[in-house]
């Protein structure tokens, strides 16, 4: 993995490399000069093109710019690619960088438990070093990925909703490129990507929508299936968002929030929604939570009879007692009021 070389394109800025910067300037827009901004960086052609815009970018916008890169665990010699990636990363110029070991554990799957140990590994280097967002190699791609294995899985609008732009510190700013645009701008800085071997390993779902699932669609439907995908999860977002903002509210009011009545009066969308967010709260893990638990537990509501609870994702178990759902699990058991 060398560092960025000259661009030589008539003396021109590569399109691509322009691309990038400019997604890149714009999430940057509203912060305030000196703040810090992290990218996270594993090394592969749309993270490493993301850091490199990054330290372009944010010193002129009045930034101070560095990066972290995860370290897994999951494949021989990945502390020495954790320490490779890094040194790259130095030679951009970004300052601090991070490499950061964590261990992949936890209920979901491999996929799911590498997810959450890397946020939570890059959510403690943004708190740690004061940074004002960490940005996220997110492309296009996959966006429609995410969109796909939601449909696949029969997920709501939430998961439909794709990944959003902006949550919390983290910040996507490469959702409206294609990959071969940042491979592109790579190629032009002459940065050498890694070729993680996890992207074309087909025993994980993300890798046969890439490989297999969109291209078939391609091919069968034509082309713009992406684009078409991800265009799905911006009309979405924005219906989702409104949803969980009146479930929120919902919850949050009365003695009693999750009493049967109550909850059988709100529309269907509102209330698996409460539902939901009652789970999450009870200690089941987002990625492994789906439509279908969500709607045996609403039976408790609207087809009860005196069936017996259900049994969620996480040791979480959904009752109906003395005439409300009540969620036992991992985080009720240390707050009785969570629930």
């Amino acid at each position: 993995m060398a560092g960025a070389g000259r661009l030589t394109v008539g003396g021109a800025l590569p399109p691509a490399v322009a691309e990038v910067r400019n997604a890149v300037r714009a999430s940057l827009a509203g912060l305030a000069p000196g703040e810090l901004v992290l990218a996270a960086c594993s090394g592969g052609p749309d993270s490493l093109a993301l850091a490199a815009a990054l330290a372009f970018v944010a010193p002129r916008a009045g930034l101070r710019a560095g990066a972290v890169t995860v370290d897994h665990g999951l494949q021989a010699g990945s502390a020495e690619h954790a320490a490779q990636v890094a040194l790259t990363l130095r030679g951009l110029g970004l300052d601090p960088v991070l490499a950061v070991a964590v261990t992949v554990a936890g209920p979901g799957g491999p996929e799911a438990a590498a997810r959450d140990a890397r946020y939570a590994a890059l959510e403690k280097a943004a708190a740690d070093h004061g940074a004002a967002a960490v940005l996220l190699g997110h492309t296009l791609d996959d966006q429609a990925e995410t969109v796909l294995l939601g449909l696949a899985r029969g997920s709501g609008a939430r998961s439909l909703a794709g990944m959003p732009p902006r949550r919390g510190v983290f910040a996507r700013p490469l959702l409206g490129l294609r990959r071969p645009v940042t491979a592109a701008a790579c190629a032009a800085l002459g940065l050498r990507p890694w070729a993680d071997p996890h992207n074309a390993d087909r025993r994980f779902a993300r890798v046969r929508a890439r490989l297999d699932a969109l291209p078939a669609l391609e091919a069968a439907l034509g082309p713009g299936i992406a684009e078409a995908l991800a265009r799905t999860a911006g009309q979405l977002r924005d219906d989702a968002d409104l949803l969980d903002e009146i479930a929120a509210a919902e919850r949050g009011r009365g003695a009693t929030p999750l009493a049967a009545d109550s909850l059988a009066g709100l529309p269907g969308a509102v209330r698996t929604r409460v539902l939901r967010s009652a789970a999450l709260a009870a200690g089941c893990p987002a990625g492994s939570l789906t439509a279908a638990h969500i709607a045996r537990v609403a039976e408790l509501v609207t087809h009860w009879h005196g069936q017996r609870g259900v049994d969620l994702p996480g040791g979480v178990r959904a009752a109906r007692r003395s005439g409300a759902v009540v969620f036992d699990g991992p985080a009720t058991a240390a707050d009785p009021a969570a629930s």
